[in-house]
């Protein structure tokens, strides 16, 4: 499976006097540094293994302004804790839609209720189907693979590629098309670890489909991928999520990321690799028990928005935090009838 050195380069939130739970999605056409002034290259490490992808289009002028459009594709339910999170992360893909260096098109909210929400009018919006009740045995990710199966079959989606995001994504950039070659673009988890749990894989991806290896740490998020790709992908992600929650030896071991595991083996069996960028996405750590007197966790808004004006953290904490809160403020700032009850 590809992998390439990152086009810019990326951090992990580690806190000690904050929470932050929000994962931010970055852009290659200019370096980190300048939304995140506290920060810089000589922080990260670069795998001397990684190799980047040679673009071609850019060798000549004549394909330079040729752009490879991606829709951006995000699965929600309709819960109060899903549905703040995809208006800001819709008000910030407004934002970078149409700047300098961005291939993002269009934009779907794939809302897996079954049912119409009051946003309809504000986020370009997709009902899907949930699972027959019971089906999700209380692991209500399950319906993500099957809402996306219902998008797909049904939408006239006019793009040629997609990026499935999550409502807790924050676009910091424009972001361009990364994929290349047939090789869907993909963010690595160092939790993903196919090697670790190679018996267990086994059953969902035989040995005669190749080594383990051939599993990209990956899940369906932050993904670009061909939707020619993903039309295949998708059944196969579903199907093997559930066989995955039945199977209790796989349950155990995969707990909250089984559709993680999912979605990697259905791209291994479908022989769809990923180009691995490290710096796709920022994440941030959870620091339970680490608390100072300043804090932000998206799971103290389960039932309620975050109000707006958030205060800004305070001296020493770093800058990526900083400008993190002041995307959410500038965000509700600007949303209408933000925190009115739908």
């Amino acid at each position: 499976m590809g992998s390439c050195e990152s086009l810019f380069w990326s951090l992990i939130l580690t806190l000690s006097t904050a929470i932050i739970t929000y994962n931010i999605i970055v852009s290659a056409n200019a370096s980190l540094n300048q939304e995140l002034p506290g920060t810089s290259p000589s922080s990260t490490s670069i795998d001397p293994l990684i190799r980047m992808p040679v673009d071609t289009r850019f060798r000549n002028g004549g394909e330079r302004n040729k752009k490879r459009l991606f829709h951006t594709a995000v699965t929600a339910s309709d819960s109060v804790y899903n549905t703040w999170q995809c208006r800001i992360m819709y008000y910030w893909f407004k934002k970078f839609k149409d700047m300098e260096g961005s291939e993002m098109g269009g934009f779907t909210r794939v809302l897996h209720s079954g049912k119409p929400d009051a946003y309809m009018d504000e986020i370009p919006t997709f009902v899907a189907d949930p699972l027959p009740a019971g089906s999700d045995q209380g692991y209500i990710v399950l319906n993500r693979p099957w809402a996306f199966v219902q998008w797909l079959q049904k939408a006239d989606i006019k793009e040629d590629y997609i990026l499935m995001s999550e409502p807790d994504h924050v676009i910091v950039k424009p972001i361009p098309n990364l994929s290349r070659d047939g090789l869907a673009a993909a963010f690595p988890f160092f939790y993903i670890e196919p090697k670790k749990y190679e018996t267990v894989l086994r059953k969902f991806f035989p040995e005669d489909k190749g080594p383990i290896t051939n599993i990209d740490p990956i899940g369906n998020s932050p993904v670009i991928i061909e939707k020619a790709s993903l039309k295949k992908i998708a059944p196969t992600w579903m199907n093997v999520s559930l066989a995955m929650k039945k199977d209790t030896e796989a349950d155990k071991a995969f707990g909250w990321v089984l559709e993680m595991y999912a979605y990697a083996v259905a791209s291994a069996l479908h022989d769809v690799g990923n180009i691995l960028y490290k710096d796709f996405m920022i994440q941030g750590h959870l620091t339970y028990g680490k608390i100072g007197e300043w804090r932000f966790d998206k799971r103290s808004y389960e039932n309620k928005p975050p109000p707006r004006n958030l205060t800004l953290p305070p001296p020493g904490v770093p800058e990526s935090v900083v400008t993190l809160v002041k995307m959410v403020n500038e965000a509700t700032a600007n949303i209408p009838n933000w925190g009115v009850s739908a």
